[in-house]
């Protein structure tokens, strides 16, 4: 991956090199706050093991003026405190780049490069001399590269000092303890090095109406907006966090406040098959009902998912995708559930998939998905993935719509079902493939039972040909309403006659979005469509139609998204050029814009 442009004002990358368990996420998170608190675009990404302590992890930074947050290709400067893997950290590190090391301890003559500039900082001895304690001397030496980054990048001081202070508003020791390290920091590099660097900070204003948040949180808080009621779970990387946020928003927002009850049901489950048995349940009753997980649930989730589709009970699955297959890479992100997604189970099946960009979406097309699922009776899936849910995004702030009503679909309540002398469950009488249902218990006229197995319109279990075809056709036409109800694709033109386009969902948007914005700098003109759902409906369907070749730029080996576009839209598969990256970490810019320009330049000289 070469990168296309160097760091400079504002725009610059930091890599952190630290050790699992050592109280470095919090010195980096520390460091991105303070960047985003001084109103420049900014986003951190972790790159951690799966185990809980004592290997290498990782935490990149990028800051773009521009707002181009996706991965850029190159490191200006890493801070490498992690002997272990000192040598790759050098190596990663851009030309012309800075590496920032702690020289407590000596580093071997052979560990140097010619262009870049490395930087020694005696941190551990530093830290050893100010304060007592283990712990703390190792919680202190990641604040005090904090300082030291502070004084080479032109950190606001008084930005951190408030950060601090909210941090630890009810511990105000802490914040002295954090300061003095801070301070230590600061002060060395400001004594010993040429502050700050070419690659600096200065305060901008274009994060007002922004927050930063991930994926994960914002799904949550979008499922309490949509008045979820009952969640069911079993813990998964990268998923968990999900349903810790749920349980934090409703213990906020759902309790009665006078007794002091719940007004929700959260159950962890002894696996992922009790979990979504549970979710059915839930759905079947009338609750707004979801779990999470990643793709190891989704495998073992796919027979209950046949059923509800089948038996058609709505309920809301968050698959948080992250690299497989088996076990695979548990903290590593990919896009690679998408087959097994929109066909789970066996036999005829097609799910209703929605793919969220960023926690913007996360959080709104949560609520869609509740709608969506009711509306159709069916299960909806978000596929978020590792990238979106557990990183921090700058977004802008949420928005909500204080008239916003749930959707609940086609219900019968008591009134109709009084006048109603045969409730057929499963009968069509407007055409589009969607029944009217009804909950349990509100008239004896609504009752009926719930099966996987053959039934005709009245629920009754058959195994008539003509009745099963019947039943299965339907579920066609209810797919096919599906497309005219999912969120729509977003298309961004380049204002410009073209035949190129390219096609992209989820985490892969601020990747193309940048590339196509670099060629379009050179004259090379390529429109961008971002699929948001599945069924892809008429307008995905135009864009194909509308250009003669197309990219389809997604993260998995097998190119799942241009077999899925294959299978379900008039394109010949040949006519789509796949740009695949799926060795675990989020797309980077540099990828696509290559990919792209080497065949549109290759068929320009053809």
């Amino acid at each position: 991956m070469e990168a296309l442009q160097k760091g400079g004002l504002n725009d610059l990358v930091i890599k952190l090199a630290t050790v699992n368990g050592t109280g470095s996420a919090s010195a980096n998170s520390l460091l991105m706050r303070a960047i985003f608190r001084m109103g420049i675009p900014v986003m951190g990404r972790n790159y951690f093991p799966s185990n809980i302590q004592g290997l290498p992890t990782w935490f990149e930074i990028r800051v773009n003026h521009q707002g181009h947050l996706a991965r850029s290709g190159r490191v200006d400067l890493m801070v490498a405190m992690n002997a272990e893997t000192y040598r790759q950290d050098l190596a990663e590190l851009s030309p012309g780049g800075t590496l920032l090391y702690d020289s407590t301890w000596p580093r071997g003559t052979s560990l140097v490069r010619d262009d870049v500039e490395i930087l020694g900082v005696p941190l551990a001895q530093m830290c050893n001399d100010a304060f007592t304690g283990v712990r703390p001397r190792i919680l202190m030496k990641n604040i005090a590269y904090v300082g030291v980054l502070a004084a080479l990048l032109d950190i606001d001081m008084s930005v951190l000092r408030s950060l601090l202070e909210e941090t630890f508003s009810n511990k105000p020791k802490l914040v002295d303890g954090n300061l003095q390290a801070i301070d230590l920091g600061f002060q060395y590099a400001a004594e010993h090095f040429a502050c700050p660097l070419n690659i600096r900070l200065e305060k901008l204003d274009k994060n007002d109406q922004h927050i930063l948040i991930d994926g994960n949180t914002a799904a949550a808080l979008g499922c309490v907006y949509a008045g979820a009621s009952f969640a069911a779970w079993y813990p998964i990387t990268p998923s968990t966090s999900l349903m810790d946020g749920f349980r934090g928003f409703c213990e906020y927002f759902r309790k009665e406040p006078d007794s002091g009850k719940n007004r929700f049901c959260i159950l962890q489950a002894e696996d992922e098959l009790g979990a979504i048995g549970m979710t059915i349940g839930a759905g079947w009753s009338g609750a707004r009902a979801f779990t999470a997980t990643s793709g190891p649930g989704i495998s073992l989730m796919s027979e209950f998912l046949g059923f509800a589709y089948f038996a058609e009970v709505p309920l809301v699955l968050f698959d948080v995708q992250r690299a497989g297959p088996s076990t695979g890479m548990p903290t590593r992100t990919q896009q690679s559930d998408l087959l097994s997604c929109a066909f789970a189970s066996h036999g005829d099946t097609r799910h209703v998939l929605l793919f969220p960009s960023d926690p913007a979406e996360c959080f709104s097309l949560a609520v869609k998905a509740f709608d969506l699922a009711e509306r159709l009776q069916t299960p909806v899936i978000v596929m978020s993935d590792l990238e979106i849910g557990m990183n921090d995004w700058m977004c802008p702030k949420l928005e909500w719509e204080d008239s916003y009503r749930p959707d609940r679909g086609k219900v019968f309540d008591a009134e109709a079902l009084e006048q109603t002398p045969e409730f057929l469950r499963y009968h069509d009488p407007d055409g589009d493939g969607i029944c009217y249902r009804t909950y349990p218990g509100v008239h004896p006229n609504g009752a009926y039972f719930t099966r996987g197995s053959g039934h005709n319109e009245a629920a009754r279990y058959t195994e008539r040909s003509d009745d099963y075809q019947q039943c299965m056709d339907r579920l066609t036409r209810k797919f096919q309403t599906a497309a005219t109800l999912v969120p729509e694709p977003v298309l961004i033109g380049t204002g410009q006659a073209t035949t190129w386009g390219v096609i992209s969902i989820g985490s892969c948007d601020g990747a193309v979005r940048e590339a196509v914005e670099l060629l379009s700098d050179k004259g090379l003109y390529v429109d961008y469509l971002r699929i948001r759902a599945f069924p892809f409906g008429e307008r995905v369907q135009a864009f194909l139609d509308d250009h003669e070749h197309i990219f389809v730029v997604e993260q998995n080996r097998d190119a799942q998204l241009k077999s899925l576009l294959s299978l379900e839209m008039n394109v010949v598969k040949d006519d789509l050029v796949s740009i695949l990256h799926y060795d675990g970490t989020p797309l980077d810019c540099p990828t696509v814009y290559t990919a792209i320009y080497d065949q549109v330049k290759k068929s320009a000289a053809a």
